[in-house]
C-alpha cells in the first residue's frame, strides 16, 4: 500500500463510523418519535431525496475549485448539528428538515471521499484496498453498539449522542488527507489537445453503456430499499430480535473479502456484468426474507451482503471511473450517488411504508425483488443486442 493509499484509511474509518450509526438506527429513531410506519417511510423518502442535491452540490463545489477539504468538513460536521435538533422538536416538517440535513451529509462525504480517492490513487490503485477500512470501521461501531453497556443506542437520545460524536472525529480525520487540492495532473496534458473541443467531454459520459449501466445500478438500489430502510424494523417488529447491530454487523462482516479481492474481479470479468450478478444476488436476498421469515434465515440472507454490496459497490465505482473523466469525477459519482441510489431509494422508501402498513414487510421484500431481477434482465438484454461499449473496464 503506497504513502498516498495510507492516508485515506483515517477518513474511511471514521466516516463510515457516522454511517454505523445513522443507517441502520436511522428508522428505530424515527419510529421512536412516535411515528407511523407509512409517516416513517415518508420521512424516510424525504431523507433519500434530499440526499440527492448534497452530492451535486459539493460535488459541483470541487470539481471547479479543486478543494475537496472544506467540503468534507462540512459534510461530516452537519449531522453534529442535526441530530439534537431532530430530537428534540417533534413535528413532520422540522423532521424532514434536520433529517435533510443528515441526507445531505451522508451521501456528500461518501461520494466525496470516493470521488477524490479514485482520483488521487489513479487507474492502477486498488480502491477495493482502501475502501475495505470503512467496512472494517463499520463492522467494528456496529458491535460496539450493540454489546456497549453504556449508553445502549435504544433511545432517541443515546442514538444522537453516539451520531454527534462519530461526526466530531469524521471532522478531525480529514486532517490526514493529502493535499488540499484535488489531483488534475492528467488535465494539462489532454488540454491543448481538448481545448477546440471543450464541451466533448461532457457529451462521452452518456454513451449507451453509461445509461444501461446507471439504469441497472438504479433498479438493484431500488430494490435493496426495502433492507436499507425497513430491515430494522422488520427485526424488532415482526422476528421479535432485538440485534439489529448484530445483524447488520453480520452483513458488514460479509462483504468485506469480496471488497478486498473486488480489484481482481472486476479486472477480470468487468464492472457490469459484476453489477448484473449483484442484481440477481439482491433478488435472492430479498425471496430469503420474504420465504424464511425466521431468525436463520435473516442470518443467510445477511450473509448475501457480500455480493449485494461489497462487490457491488467497487463495481459501481469501477464502471464509473471508466467512463467519467478524472476532471469530472466528482460529477460522476454525484451521478452514481443521486440517479442511480437516491431517486430509486426515495420512491422505495416513501412507498414501502404505504406497503408495510397494509400488505406487511414480507409483501415488501418480496414485491421489490421484482426490481433487483429487472437490473440484471438490463444488462443481459443490452449484452444480447449490443456488439459493445465506449467504457473500458465494462
Amino acid at each position: 500500500m503506497t504513502n498516498t493509499e495510507k492516508r485515506f484509511i483515517p477518513p474511511y474509518l471514521f466516516v463510515f463510523a457516522v454511517t454505523a450509526v445513522v443507517v441502520p438506527y436511522l428508522s428505530i429513531l424515527i419510529r421512536s418519535l412516535g411515528y407511523s410506519p407509512a409517516r416513517v417511510g415518508m420521512l424516510l423518502g424525504v431523507f433519500e431525496l434530499a440526499g440527492i442535491a448534497g452530492p451535486f452540490l459539493f460535488g459541483f463545489f470541487v470539481d471547479r475549485t479543486g478543494n475537496y477539504r472544506a467540503s468534507l468538513v462540512v459534510s461530516c460536521g452537519l449531522p453534529a448539528l442535526a441530530v439534537f435538533p431532530l430530537i428534540t422538536w417533534i413535528h413532520p416538517a422540522v423532521s424532514a428538515v434536520f433529517l435533510a440535513m443528515l441526507a445531505v451529509s451522508i451521501r456528500s462525504s461518501l461520494s466525496l471521499l470516493d470521488a477524490i480517492t479514485t482520483i488521487q490513487i489513479g487507474k492502477t490503485g486498488n480502491y477495493g484496498r482502501i475502501r475495505i477500512f470503512g467496512s472494517i470501521a463499520y463492522v467494528c461501531f456496529l458491535f460496539l453498539l450493540q454489546w456497549i453497556p453504556v449508553l445502549r443506542p435504544d433511545t432517541p437520545l443515546n442514538i444522537s449522542a453516539w451520531t454527534f460524536l462519530a461526526s466530531l472525529l469524521a471532522i478531525v480525520s480529514i486532517i490526514f488527507l493529502p493535499s488540499n487540492r484535488a489531483n488534475r495532473q492528467t488535465a494539462p496534458e489532454n488540454q491543448a489537445s481538448e481545448t477546440p473541443d471543450e464541451p466533448e467531454p461532457a457529451k462521452s459520459i452518456w454513451t449507451p453503456v453509461f445509461i444501461i449501466g446507471l439504469v441497472s445500478i438504479a433498479f438493484s438500489r431500488l430494490a435493496m430499499t426495502s433492507v436499507y430502510s425497513f430491515f430494522s424494523l422488520f427485526l424488532v417488529d415482526y422476528i421479535k430480535w432485538n440485534a439489529v447491530g448484530l445483524m447488520v454487523g453480520v452483513s458488514g462482516i460479509a462483504e468485506i473479502p469480496l471488497i478486498y479481492f473486488s480489484h481482481r474481479l472486476i479486472r477480470r470479468f468487468g464492472a457490469m456484468p459484476i453489477l448484473a450478478f449483484s442484481s440477481a444476488m439482491v433478488a435472492l436476498r430479498l425471496v430469503l426474507y420474504a420465504v424464511f421469515p425466521v431468525k436463520a434465515g435473516v442470518v443467510v440472507a445477511q450473509l448475501l451482503h457480500s455480493f449485494c454490496y461489497g462487490l457491488f459497490h467497487p463495481a459501481a465505482v469501477a464502471f464509473i471511473s471508466s467512463c467519467v473523466p478524472p476532471e469530472r469525477r466528482s460529477f460522476g459519482m454525484t451521478l452514481y450517488l443521486s440517479v442511480g441510489c437516491g431517486i430509486p431509494m426515495f420512491l422505495g422508501s416513501f412507498f414501502g411504508g404505504f406497503i408495510v402498513d397494509r400488505a406487511g414487510y414480507r409483501f415488501l421484500f418480496g414485491s421489490f425483488s421484482i426490481f433487483a431481477v429487472l437490473g440484471a434482465a438490463i444488462y443481459i438484454v443490452y449484452r444480447l443486442r449490443s456488439t459493445g461499449g465506449s467504457c473500458s473496464s465494462s
